[in-house]
């Protein structure tokens, strides 16, 4: 069973992913008597923000992924291109609309990229891999996913939802784009959800059960607001690992989604996070909006992503201590093995090129060459990683050379 997951950082974290996914592609592994693309044995891919873009394309299209999305997103003025498209007549009359923002400008763009597919179409295509897109919900600061589970606490329909619509949330950066809603049917359920917890429960497990009954009361929440996904979460990881502890733990998390003994759990995280731009502690100027716009979103963005990371650092030591115990209809073989690969842009392995690499801005657009230089980064990190290369020897594949 492998998960990706990736992060938020506009264009360079797309850019970035792709190499990463791309890289999976072209790694070959045996399994059962034959040749396999690693990317086929993807059974989860998690986005935020620029990283829910190339996770929902990947998502809808699969394999046509290669090189399209590199044609059609990656290399194309996306930015430019959604300044002229506001710029219609049509769009600068619905933008006067209180119902309508510069959020829903971007989503229009996305449907054309997504081809009109919603989380239903997913369904019809074999072997899809799941996809969860995560947004932030603006009166909580809460994270919001686009998922079967999140959607029965508002009794809606995720199989209508737009891919681009989700997407589209999950990058509206607050003052740049305008926040998404969604309508609260709750109230209109014939099957209320129960949620039950207790104060025994470990406090990640409480807040998640609080933020989850805000959204029974249609009464006073009839719409979420959603913003960027980043602001809570920029790994896209922080859902899954509390989840996983609401549920009971690793089994009860991933049981209802294997009808096989699992071998190996992957974990793949991939972070296109860079530092802010500025060393504002450098000099006693107060700092500009610009500065500190800066310094809210790559500097205490960065802390908050390192905490998921140590997050998940320790939910994977007890997920391992609880696969030393064997219990009944175990989905999990006696042998199991978990890995945690951590591709970060900032692990780039040439101090020049990661110089460079780091100092691309957060944008929906990129020149070629960063374009380039970011895809190719994406397969030398996750090719150099040691856990990678552990994974391959276990599978008894041929070594990779990053």
């Amino acid at each position: 069973m492998m998960l990706v997951s990736l992060s938020g950082g506009g264009a360079r974290a797309a850019a970035f992913g792709y190499g990463v996914l791309d890289a999976l592609r072209q790694t070959q592994v045996p399994w059962q008597g034959n040749s396999i693309s690693l990317i086929d044995e993807l059974d989860l891919i998690s986005g935020v923000s620029g990283g829910s873009i190339v996770a929902a394309y990947y998502a809808a299209f699969g394999s046509e992924t290669f090189p399209a999305f590199e044609n059609q997103f990656l290399r194309k003025n996306f930015q430019d291109n959604l300044v002229s498209y506001a710029l219609k007549v049509r769009n600068l009359y619905d933008l006067t609309s209180p119902w309508f923002g510069r959020s829903n400008l971007l989503e229009r763009r996305l449907d054309e990229l997504f081809k009109g597919k919603t989380f239903g179409d997913l369904t019809e295509r074999p072997g899809h891999p799941g996809l969860l897109v995560s947004a932030t919900d603006l009166s909580l600061g809460s994270g919001f996913e686009f998922s079967w589970r999140q959607f029965s606490l508002i009794c809606s329909d995720l199989n209508s939802v737009p891919l681009s619509f989700a997407v589209a949330a999950s990058s509206a950066v607050p003052i740049a784009l305008s926040p998404m809603t969604l309508k609260n049917y709750s109230d209109t359920c014939a099957q209320p959800v129960t949620l039950t917890s207790s104060e025994a429960d470990a406090y990640r497990v409480r807040l998640l059960r609080d933020s989850q009954r805000s959204y029974l009361d249609a009464s006073t929440r009839p719409y979420i607001h959603l913003v960027d996904g980043g602001l809570v979460d920029n790994l896209g990881l922080r859902s899954l690992l509390d989840r996983s502890q609401a549920d009971g733990g690793l089994r009860s998390a991933v049981g209802p989604m294997t009808d096989t003994p699992i071998e190996k759990l992957v974990i793949i995280a991939v972070n296109a996070e860079r530092a802010a731009s500025e060393n504002i502690d450098s000099h006693d100027e107060v700092p500009t909006t610009l500065q500190v716009m800066d310094a809210l979103l790559f500097g205490t963005g960065g802390r908050a992503t390192q905490e998921t990371l140590e997050l998940l650092r320790d939910t994977v030591q007890a997920w391992r201590q609880e696969l030393r115990k064997r219990s009944a209809d175990d989905p999990f073989a006696p042998d199991a093995k978990i890995y945690v690969i951590n591709v970060n842009l900032s692990d780039a392995p040439e101090m020049a090129e990661r110089r460079v690499l780091l100092q691309i801005p957060t944008a929906f657009s990129l020149p070629n060459d960063d374009v380039t230089r970011l895809v190719a980064a994406g397969g030398r990190v996750l090719r150099s990683s040691k856990e990678f290369q552990s994974l391959l020897k276990d599978l008894g594949a041929t070594p990779v050379v990053p």
